[in-house]
């Protein structure tokens, strides 16, 4: 990693980053711990202010990717909510969508009659966002909001565009803050490319 990625992540030595990576080395820092911290603090105070106080919010998560960012992001949320997890996959070890959506875990929660927002990590290719909308919409939810961390802005055909997104990313293979490669990274308190 090069001396401005160092730079992304000041309170990280190179000795500490080399510790967390397993001494893989990540090609730059893309958004740093502190920018990350500060948008998510805004993207809270946001959904805060667009439901009224008697709208009945579902934080629903997709999991594994969303799950730093969904307990940063609830915590500034000034308002009551649930928060339930669903499970789905189309990358397994690769570093692109298979397009081959798979729901491993269905929420529990009930959906109808509330306002949903599904978190995501990134919107990639849409594959399993268009298939979460449509399995969710089935349902006879209030509404449904879309919540990235990061939109990489290649979907064709996205069902339904993010009402709050973190940052615009570039369509290098990202990881950290939840994001993985095949396991790996999630950890890190930034997000990098491999």
């Amino acid at each position: 990693m090069n001396e401005h990625a160092r730079d992304g992540a000041p309170y990280l030595t190179a000795e500490g980053l080399m510790a967390r990576t397993g001494g893989r080395e990540l090609q730059r820092v893309v958004f740093g711990a502190e920018a990350i911290d500060a948008r998510v603090r805004e993207m809270g105070a946001e959904i805060t202010g667009h439901y009224g106080p008697d709208d009945d919010v579902l934080i629903l998560g997709l999991l594994k990717g969303s799950f730093i960012f969904l307990s940063d992001l609830v915590r500034h949320i000034a308002r009551p909510l649930h928060v339930d997890f669903i499970v789905a996959s189309s990358y397994g070890a690769g570093t692109t969508s298979t397009g081959d959506v798979k729901l491993l875990y269905d929420p529990t929660a009930p959906i109808e009659g509330r306002h949903i927002v599904l978190v995501e990590d990134i919107v990639d290719s849409g594959n399993t966002i268009n298939r979460l909308t449509r399995a969710l919409e089935s349902r006879g939810p209030a509404s449904i909001e879309l919540c990235a961390l990061l939109h990489k802005h290649i979907a064709e055909g996205l069902v339904l565009e993010p009402r709050w997104v973190g940052f615009d990313a570039p369509t290098d293979f990202l990881v950290g803050y939840g994001l993985d490669h095949a396991e790996d990274f999630r950890h890190l308190p930034f997000v990098a490319s491999i």
